[in-house]
């Protein structure tokens, strides 16, 4: 077996799993969801690796073809690299045009256009999430000794302004963004091994190097996973970050004091309503908002996304064909529309007015879906995840405002009472319609990374006169009249806070039923919903006690490891104080008072410099420290109800009937959208 092949045993092993549950809904009548037909079999585009292959003649499509003839373009033989990157479409070749509709919840959603764009990332996963492939890098090495890895670009390649893509892009990005404290005030771990920072070294204009002190034989897959580092460039830029490893120097050098003076960036800020020249710079460089920053992905914004409608057009300078020369990607345009919420997006998705979303569809609502399949002419999918939890209730474990509350978060024993008091059945049977796996944060049984199946289990069933006479035996034994705990401060009635936001899940209702069930073993929760972006500003500053999330990522423990261990300041929902102190090697954050979680940050440290055999034993017993301490409590998982609930147009084509949806593969980014088509 490869690297990850067991994954692909995991999805027969998941349809197995789920076939035991039926999917009580009419359009399904009594068969199993293994053979309703809406699990498909795991397929998608393919990347072309033989330079034999590559095209010799190039076509373009006709909105292109028209700028050229009217001499606002170059033809499209001087638009591509010398060696583009080639892919073999799934079913047929395309044809050019249309727009495809599709729905966004308003600035905070980001993600829902990253994602398409995913293919800006330096390297990828094929569709499987198996193997690494090339992407914008059409190559890559490693040192025998794993301290130099070395890409090579596409020669001629260019940002969608046309000018030059090269490796002095990587270089600035390193020298001039993100070694500047002003706008990187914490470095990332993904560049730091052992806390020994990395350097970018241009050898010529298509060759970079990433040198390292110490082995460093993860970061192939680090380039490839959605990183800090390899996230690529519509992610790790955008939200005021400034990852992604390459930037466009050529129009980022502007905005710059040491490319004028502080003096004349500030000024050029104030005149264009910022309040510095930091504040400018993150704006100029977030695509979503700034429709002049040159990009590398197959669309390119031109109408941001603080608008009610959010529109992508293809990108002119785009670097892949298809096997015949034609350039990608087949689609014109994306018009994402606003929808108030995830309710008004998932009624317009059954209406027909979007031709393919699976972000935010609700698993809930699988039965009235599936009614109006033929009614609204497009066909549902569903793919199953390899994450142990689409739900985790993430305990804040540097919370500090509340010293009673914060005493009790940091409690194992009151974790593990918290999880034991949560019927996940109930859970599973109301919001999963029962097909999802009860348990643990704990990936599938299938992945390399978990630990044994008996951690599914750990301190995560439903237990509530065990977690009553837990909560007891840790000093929690007295009660007002209603039955709930008294903190031990003041006498008055313990209340925790649950933060959540209504986005890819029912998370509000959700953590309203589990508040419900923790009555049964005396502890009040305050359920209190933000929209996302409040929610994630709160997290950042500390202020929360309890975040509703999901895990999903974390199946490859390294490349995403946020949502279990809290390594990531960008969203620590852990402990985000915690979390810059891993982050910036001791010089920022607070250090962790809680011995499990400094050997956490030990083993994740070691595993950089460690094969591949090696990571898999180390992540092993991370996430068996992680369950033991329940630090985020698993619910339901392993199911499509994260982003696996898929309503497609008929009109569409080259869709895969099943994809892989883990986060390294960036549904749907690792199904190529630039290669699907409109049939009329």
């Amino acid at each position: 077996m490869n690297r990850f092949s067991r994954y692909l045993v995991g999805f027969a092993t998941l349809a197995a799993l789920t076939s035991t549950t039926g999917l009580v809904v009419d359009a399904i009548a009594q068969s199993t969801l293994a053979e309703s037909g809406l699990v498909g079999e795991l397929e998608g585009a393919t990347i072309i690796r033989d330079p034999a292959r590559i095209p010799t003649s190039f076509s373009e499509a006709p909105m292109l073809a028209e700028r050229v003839a009217a001499g606002d373009l170059p033809a499209v033989e001087s638009r591509l690299p010398s060696e583009p990157l080639v892919i073999q479409v799934l079913d047929e070749i395309g044809k050019y045009g249309g727009t495809w509709r599709r729905g966004f919840i308003g600035p905070s959603d980001g993600e829902n256009g990253n994602r398409i764009n995913a293919s800006d990332k330096l390297l990828f996963w094929d569709f499987s999430g198996t193997e690494i492939v090339p992407s914008v890098a059409k190559d890559w090495s490693i040192s025998d000794d794993g301290r130099v890895i070395t890409l090579s670009l596409r020669k001629g390649m260019r940002w969608s302004d046309g000018a030059p893509f090269t490796a002095d892009d990587f270089v600035f990005w390193f020298e001039d963004l993100y070694s500047n404290t002003d706008i990187v005030p914490t470095p990332i771990a993904d560049m730091s091994p052992n806390g020994k920072p990395g350097r970018v070294v241009k050898v010529d204009e298509t060759t970079v190097r990433f040198e390292f002190d110490d082995p460093y034989f993860l970061f192939i897959d680090m380039l490839a996973g959605d990183t800090l580092i390899g996230g690529g460039q519509s992610v790790r830029q955008a939200r005021g970050q400034t990852f992604g490893a390459y930037a466009p120097a050529h129009y980022l050098k502007q905005f710059l004091p040491e490319n004028s003076s502080l003096e004349e960036v500030n000024a050029m800020a104030e005149a264009e309503g910022f309040d510095d020249w930091v504040q400018m710079l993150h704006f100029k460089k977030d695509w979503q908002l700034n429709p002049e920053v040159p990009r590398l992905g197959p669309w390119v914004t031109t109408t941001p996304i603080n608008t009610p409608t959010w529109v992508m057009e293809r990108n002119p300078y785009y670097w892949a064909v298809d096997t015949e020369g034609n350039q990608l990607p087949y689609i014109d345009r994306i018009v994402m529309t606003l929808a108030e919420d995830t309710e008004v997006l998932n009624l317009r998705a059954i209406a027909g007015e979007y031709d393919m979303q699976e972000r935010h569809i609700d698993l809930g609502k699988l039965p009235v879906i599936l009614e109006n399949q033929e009614k609204s002419d497009y066909t549902v999918r569903l793919d199953l995840a390899f994450n142990g939890s689409d739900t985790v209730l993430q305990i804040n474990q540097t919370y500090d405002e509340d010293p009673e509350i914060a005493k009790w978060l940091k409690n194992a024993d009151f974790r593990r009472s918290l999880s034991m008091g949560i019927d996940r059945d109930q859970l599973n049977e109301t919001f999963w319609l029962g097909v999802g796996i009860p348990g643990s944060a704990v990936p599938a049984d299938s992945s390399p990374y978990n630990p044994g199946p008996e951690w599914r289990d750990k301190w995560s069933t439903f237990e509530p006169d065990q977690a009553n006479a837990l909560l007891d035996s840790i000093g929690l034994d007295k009660k007002d009249s209603e039955g709930f705990r008294l903190r031990t401060d003041n006498g008055e009635r313990l209340r925790i806070e649950v933060q959540a936001v209504k986005a890819f899940l029912p998370w509000p209702q959700q953590a309203e039923m589990i508040a419900e069930q923790w009555k049964d073993i005396g502890i009040q929760a305050d359920v209190r919903e933000f929209e996302r972006g409040q929610a994630m500003g709160r997290t950042r500053e500390n202020k929360h006690q309890i975040m509703v999330w999901t895990n999903g990522g974390t199946e490859l423990l390294y490349l995403f490891p946020r949502h279990a261990i809290p390594v990531d300041p960008t969203e620590a929902f852990m402990g985000p104080r915690w979390a810059s102190w891993f982050a910036s090697n001791g010089e920022q954050g607070v250090k962790p008072d809680d011995p499990n979680m400094l050997k956490i940050f030990d083993l994740f440290r070691s595993a950089g410099g460690q094969r591949e055999q090696e990571r898999f034993k180390t992540a092993q017993e991370i996430w068996k420290i992680v369950i033991d301490q329940q630090y985020g409590i698993g619910t339901v998982g392993q199911s499509p109800a994260l982003m696996g609930v898929r309503i497609v147009s008929n009109k569409l084509g080259n869709i895969p009937s099943r994809v892989c949806i883990a986060q390294h593969c960036r549904t749907p980014g690792g199904s190529h959208p630039e290669t699907w088509f409109f049939k009329e």
